[in-house]
């Protein structure tokens, strides 16, 4: 994930979040703190999609390895499989009255400039690669100047019981004002904050549960989850005929489409679940830490308080895969042997820096 922008709107506590002025009144959920906006004003001769793409939700999907481009044979697969969903939702949106559809790759497993999880010669040509920051900011937001959100290959959130459910990443949840949140909610939040409606998905069953307080959303059932490393599959040419047929509805009912937005401040939990872990937060100053669990208050979800929120979860994500790594390593003498040497290792560059020899490390950090 890129990061480093612009924090926008600070001091409006108590209101929607920044975005366009609507002329109807904001319907607000108290209880999760969320507010629905009719979609913002749009120019008459154009209308601009962003498709967002995972690659866990997947039709024709049953193999973990296919989203992890670690696995070079499986990955392929993956990649075909990718490349027919997204296709057949941007069919959808071109034949709903779509001017210009962008695809955003929001997986990130490959690499753009030498195995991109979506190959450019896979996709259809009316389609455009775009390239941002994961943290929305107001800039992102005018450069695109997009009239509707669509995702696809998506996931349901951690302890939903779908297939390689999480949130962000693997054994994280993520609470906004309360509220445990999918990716594809934090997503229609963030693009949310400029007006920005999301109008259709596809994921799995237990996905289209996750999302059933979003009735507007014109939902498409790829897999049938039996576990998170499991799923009963549905033939691809009845998934990819419904990904086109509701795409194509989700941009004739645009108008209908209700804007998702958070009322702010944001108040955000970030909880680790197995692998994951936080428990290094314990007793830390200045932070709230509960029960695996670390909770901030970030004035919005633009740029601050999304990247406030990642940091929390590389932390409890190393945290969980350094425990692991010791445990492992302390199984076997080889093992044993290398920590003794990597300790050793530590303090000789302690002593070193305090003696005044040598460079600082650099950081690995990017």
């Amino acid at each position: 994930m890129t990061r480093g922008f612009l924090l926008l709107f600070a001091g409006l506590a108590g209101c929607p979040a920044p975005g366009p002025k609507h002329e109807t009144e904001p319907t607000v959920a108290p209880a999760s703190g969320q507010v629905l906006l009719p979609p913002k004003p749009r120019r008459k001769d154009t209308l601009r999609v962003l498709l967002s793409h995972d690659m866990e939700g997947l039709s024709g999907q049953n193999d973990w390895r296919t989203f992890a481009a670690r696995f070079p044979e499986q990955f392929k697969r993956g990649q075909q499989l990718l490349a027919g969903d997204v296709n057949a939702v941007v069919e959808g949106l071109f034949a709903g009255g779509a001017t210009a559809v962008d695809v955003f790759d929001q997986h990130g497993s490959g690499q753009p400039d030498s195995i991109p999880d979506l190959p450019r010669e896979l996709l259809d040509p009316r389609a455009k690669h775009v390239f941002m920051s994961e943290a929305i900011s107001a800039e992102i937001a005018a450069r695109g100047d997009y009239d509707a959100l669509a995702t696809v290959g998506e996931h349901s959130k951690t302890g939903s019981g779908g297939f390689a459910a999480h949130t962000v990443t693997l054994g994280i949840e993520v609470r906004l004002n309360g509220s445990s949140i999918t990716e594809v909610e934090l997503k229609a939040y963030q693009w949310g904050q400029f007006g920005v409606p999301l109008i259709f998905s596809a994921g799995d069953d237990k996905l289209q549960e996750d999302l059933k307080t979003a009735p507007w959303i014109e939902y498409v059932v790829v897999k049938r989850a039996t576990s998170a490393s499991s799923a009963e599959l549905i033939p691809l040419d009845q998934v990819h005929a419904e990904m086109r047929e509701k795409a194509k509805r989700a941009v004739q009912n645009l108008a209908r489409a209700k804007v998702m937005q958070m009322t702010v401040p944001v108040r955000i939990t970030v909880r680790a679940v197995p692998p994951a872990s936080l428990e290094d937060l314990a007793g830390f100053p200045g932070v709230h830490y509960a029960n695996q669990a670390v909770t901030f208050t970030a004035p919005a979800l633009t740029p601050e308080g999304f990247n406030q929120m990642v940091a929390a979860v590389n932390l409890a994500s190393s945290a969980g895969q350094s425990r692991l790594l010791r445990q492992t390593l302390e199984g076997t003498p080889q093992g044993r042997e290398l920590l003794r040497s990597v300790g050793e290792k530590y303090w000789n560059r302690w002593l070193d820096h305090e003696s005044g020899r040598g460079k600082p490390a650099e950081s690995t950090r990017h």
